[in-house]
């Protein structure tokens, strides 16, 4: 194989995953249901956090389904594309990018937990699920979705290399980053003690 094709495909499947990554589903379904703009509440992100402070648990749940089942079905369907082990990972990293910066919302989307663990569940499923157990675990401590969330995405690429994922623990490490950056707000209020806990009417 060339050298040019590997690179056309990495860069197909970072826009292929981009695109897919960029629905926004929150807001879609907050419409739909006649709630108005779930920017407009709230923290104003799109994601299931801010869907459950309308009230509506069912509505938040979807949208958590939807956005983790977003970027797990990008790096499923691109594992069954190719046998190269960087393309769903790259693919992956793409649809938590149009998460986080959507085209159709002027590159202003959400934090991207959710999707975050979608890819990591269908990339490396026992890592997947140990990221999953730790937001879990940290959030029926706390009931801060922040928290659990940047704890969860600060150890997920130290059990991807210890239960040996090389690849996975380099992507998770640098999903964890922008995971964080993308929380830069929250962590302001953590260290305030003014973050809101989950179910809070912000």
């Amino acid at each position: 194989m060339s050298p040019e094709i590997p690179v056309l495909l990495y860069i197909a499947a970072l826009a292929g995953g981009y695109l897919a990554g960029s629905i926004p589903f929150g807001l879609v379904i907050t419409k739909l249901a006649g709630l108005g703009d779930i920017r407009s509440i709230g923290s104003g992100n799109i994601g299931a956090t801010n869907v459950l402070r309308t009230g509506r648990k069912g509505l938040a749940l979807a949208t958590l389904l939807l956005d983790g089942g977003k970027g797990a079905i990008v790096v499923v369907a691109l594992k069954l594309l190719t046998d190269d082990p960087l393309v769903p990972l790259i693919g992956g990293f793409g649809a938590i990018l149009g998460h986080n910066f959507p085209v159709w919302l002027k590159f202003k989307g959400g934090k991207g937990v959710a999707t975050t663990l979608g890819v990591m569940i269908a990339a490396a499923p026992v890592i997947g699920i140990m990221a999953c157990a730790t937001w879990i675990i940290v959030a029926a401590l706390t009931r801060i979705s922040s928290l659990s969330a940047l704890v969860a995405l600060a150890l997920a690429p130290v059990y991807a290399y210890f239960f040996g994922f090389p690849y996975e623990a380099i992507d998770f490490a640098a999903l964890g980053v922008l995971g964080w950056v993308r929380h830069a707000s929250n962590l302001r209020r953590l260290l305030k003690g003014e973050e809101p806990r989950i179910g809070a009417k912000k």
